[in-house]
């Protein structure tokens, strides 16, 4: 079946019948994203919210938590198994967007490459509270040394919503192009991930 002409309304509906088999379920499709505002916002609505929902059950919800978990592990395996992911920047931003952008919390991710800018391991360095994820650079260096990495590209979200770089980004980058240097590491971005948007110190000249 093919889903690519249908409306974000119709392919809740699809995901709802084989929950809610023999139902008529257009009218929740559409409650469901009016509530969470779109089909992004309806994947990444905790379970619990889902289930506050007229109609939705246990089993509804886990479908659409699955759903998003198959997406998420999709994006991840396109990105990782990319020949060169600087030459595929959008599926960078689609796999971070994915992993980042919905949390309410901030995280800090590097993604390692070798010499041919292929994936080595994405790994979540740091996680905090809004606006606090504090981020020791010799960490950073260290693990791109075991992992015998020659560039990275470090990831963080703003839960706030806005993708600027705040003061304490700006130093952190500097410092870590820095260090890096003298151990023959490249930065090749440093990328702030929004709900909808995004910041590349890279695109604003700012590496």
């Amino acid at each position: 079946m093919g889903l690519a002409s249908f409306q974000d309304y119709e392919v809740v509906e699809v995901i709802l019948t084989y929950a809610l088999a023999r139902k008529d379920v257009k009218p929740l499709a559409k409650k469901l994203l009016q509530t969470f505002g779109s089909f992004r916002g309806l994947l990444e609505a905790p379970a619990e919210e889902l289930k506050k929902i007229k109609g939705v059950s246990d089993h509804t919800a886990l479908l659409f938590k699955l759903i998003k978990e198959a997406s998420d592990r999709y994006l991840g395996e396109r990105v990782l198994a990319s020949p060169d992911i600087i030459a595929s920047p959008r599926d960078l931003l689609n796999y971070c967007h994915s992993k980042m952008g919905w949390l309410k919390d901030e995280q800090f991710r590097l993604v390692y490459l070798n010499t041919r800018n292929q994936v080595i391991r994405d790994e979540v360095l740091q996680e905090g509270t809004v606006d606090q994820t504090v981020v020791y650079p010799r960490k950073v260096l260290e693990r791109a040394i075991q992992l015998k990495a020659t560039a990275l590209i470090m990831v963080h979200n703003h839960p706030s919503g806005s993708v600027l770089p705040s003061l304490e980004d700006k130093a952190l980058t500097r410092t870590l192009i820095q260090a890096a240097q003298n151990l023959q590491i490249k930065i090749h971005d440093h990328l702030i991930i929004g709900r909808d948007d995004h910041f590349s110190f890279l695109e604003n000249n700012l590496l």
